[in-house]
């Protein structure tokens, strides 16, 4: 009589399927891992690349409204009763512009910029308009300020101008007559080391400037603005 042959079942054994198991634990989580630096490292790049873009379209806005700052009165000083085209110190600026066309309504506009404290800390660079026609400079603005740069470390505002000889002065913190606009406008800023990114300082000359003309023209009518008058005692602007 012949022995039944005994057939041995196919397939894996415990220890073979545990085995089996945690080399694809181990393939998966080193996956995931390399997925997840390079994640990682694309979102950094993007947030990079928007701080650049960021500085960098703050400072052309910068460049372009501040150099077609106008001398045009947007108040009165009652103290002296002269007009006012032109406020500024060290944080803060107003003064009378066009707005860039997608944002403007017609006309020239009362702008600000102004450094002011962060809830988050360190400082922001904020911007401010309001249309010239009907303006109130004791009124509220109907426009929210706008964020133009945050995570400042430290920033200021000078002013040059040309002193009687028709020769640049040294820059000053700040505006000491109202009635005419700078020559030129320094805006420097420092970034927190958060913020990964530098802002170039910038000096910015203005493209019509009735204290360049005042200063270099001493007695002489001012032309091409619209107004005449005695350069020393002819006033254009606003309030105080």
């Amino acid at each position: 009589m012949r022995r039944p042959v005994s057939v041995r079942a196919g397939g894996f054994t415990l220890l073979e399927l545990m085995l089996a198991i945690l080399l694809l634990a181990l393939l998966l989580s080193g996956t995931y891992g390399a997925i997840r630096t390079a994640v990682k490292a694309m979102h950094s790049g993007e947030t990079a690349i928007d701080r650049t873009n960021r500085v960098r379209a703050a400072e052309e806005f910068l460049r372009h409204q501040i150099s077609r700052i106008m001398p045009l009165s947007f108040g009165t000083d009652e103290g002296t009763n002269t007009n006012v085209v032109f406020e500024g110190d060290r944080k803060f600026m107003r003064f009378v512009a066009p707005m860039p066309g997608y944002l403007s309504k017609g006309g020239p506009y009362v702008q600000t910029l102004e450094f002011a404290g962060s809830r988050s800390g360190g400082r922001q660079l904020v911007f401010g308009n309001d249309m010239l026609n009907g303006f109130d400079p004791e009124g509220k603005s109907e426009n929210e300020p706008v964020v133009l740069l945050d995570q400042i470390e430290e920033g200021r505002f000078e002013y040059r101008t040309l002193d009687e000889n028709g020769e640049l002065t040294d820059w000053q913190s700040d505006w000491d007559d109202p009635s005419v606009t700078p020559v030129m406008v320094r805006v420097a800023i420092r970034m927190q080391p958060q913020a990964r990114v530098t802002f170039p300082e910038m000096d910015i000359p203005l493209m019509l400037d009735v204290g360049a003309m005042r200063m270099a023209q001493p007695g002489q009518p001012l032309r091409g603005v619209g107004l005449q008058g005695g350069a020393r005692t002819m006033r254009l602007g606003g309030r105080r």
